[in-house]
């Protein structure tokens, strides 16, 4: 095991599974001393191993993440960086997502996000050391029943935009981390969202957007067959908290990295025809 980290602290949200928890694992390998967030003492149980600290952390919870500021304060080690994993998937057409559930999504995406970062920039700029915001391919393109999961996302995207033009000049880098599918707790509970999403509709909105429903139900059961490990894809948030310059943005999985370009060049028009296609494709796979 490496020990060339030993004496830098990794602060990392949504621990509990996942690519979190993953992430968490791999950094206490190299060396580093991890403060690991999860929302359960049961996860932070099973997480807990030398390196790694798991500590409770709802980003939504500002005493939580005071907290987590303070213990970070009394190991008196340099932060190198802060990894924003924690995240709520919901998944609904527009119409009939209700507003409680698009302010949990934003609660936890964007603005638990922004709280986590403003409370730790002081250490950062003290460090030097750098922002690492978990994204998705969908902060790049939406997908039907996407609406405000992508729009979260594409929040994050735009805000790590902006601080990263603001950090430059004061020698702290920020990264996003941008996943396709994958194969992870997140995306099953997703599903078990959407499930009960779908019954909640009424008898006229389940008439109208139930195929909608079931396609994107499809379609996420065949990324997930094809998508990442956790363990594969921890691997490039590492590169992005240790690559000496790091790169603005980082994909993981080949849908990522495929989407990311395509939507560079193609009309959007166009591009609605080959997600929609593409869409069918995976729904009469499941079939």
């Amino acid at each position: 095991m490496s020990t060339s980290y030993e004496n830098e602290v990794i602060v990392i949200s949504g621990a509990s599974t996942g690519l979190g928890a993953a992430t968490a694992r791999l950094l206490a390998e190299q060396g580093f001393h991890v403060l690991a967030g999860v929302r359960r003492e049961q996860d932070a149980e099973r997480l807990r191993r030398p390196g790694l600290e798991p500590i409770l952390l709802d980003v939504t919870e500002p005493s939580q993440i005071a907290q987590l500021v303070e213990r970070m304060n009394t190991l008196g080690k340099p932060l190198r960086a802060v990894i924003n994993n924690a995240g709520f998937a919901a998944n609904a057409p527009v119409e009939t997502m209700p507003l409680e559930t698009w302010r949990k999504v934003f609660d936890v995406n964007v603005f638990g996000l922004i709280a986590l970062t403003q409370a730790l920039l002081p250490s950062l700029h003290r460090s030097k050391g750098r922002v690492v915001n978990i994204s998705s391919v969908g902060g790049r393109v939406a997908l039907p029943a996407f609406g405000a999961y992508s729009g979260s996302k594409f929040a994050v995207e735009g805000i790590s935009d902006a601080l990263r033009q603001e950090l430059a000049p004061h020698g702290v880098q920020v990264v996003v981390v941008e996943p396709g599918g994958m194969r992870t707790d997140m995306a099953v509970r997703g599903e078990e969202m959407a499930h009960s999403l779908l019954e909640r509709m009424t008898p006229e909105q389940r008439s109208r957007y139930n195929d909608t429903m079931q396609t994107f139900l499809s379609y996420t059961a065949s990324m997930e067959q094809a998508g990442v490990s956790s363990e594969q894809a921890a691997k490039t948030v590492l590169r992005a908290v240790t690559a000496e310059r790091s790169r603005p943005r980082y994909t993981i999985g080949r849908d990522a990295a495929v989407m990311s370009r395509l939507i560079r060049f193609l009309p959007d028009r166009l591009l609605d025809r080959m997600i929609a296609s593409t869409l069918r494709r995976s729904s009469k796979a499941e079939r």
